[in-house]
């Protein structure tokens, strides 16, 4: 029997970097269309991304 594999630590959810404070106000980053809230789209250079359903949105020029 050889050896057992060490778990590998997990990197912690950036879920609060999706959020912003402005004064009393909580901001939320964009939600997926078709996932509803709770999927937020990655924001990129030149589009939105979501990572479940692959869902794109590009931005204007």
């Amino acid at each position: 029997m050889g050896k057992k594999a060490k778990p590998k630590n997990k990197v912690p959810s950036k879920r609060w970097t999706k959020y912003k404070v402005n004064g009393n106000k909580i901001e939320r980053s964009e939600s997926c269309p078709k996932c509803g809230p709770g999927k937020f789209l990655g924001i990129h250079k030149d589009r939105k991304y979501c990572g479940s359903c692959h869902f794109t949105e590009f931005s204007k020029r």
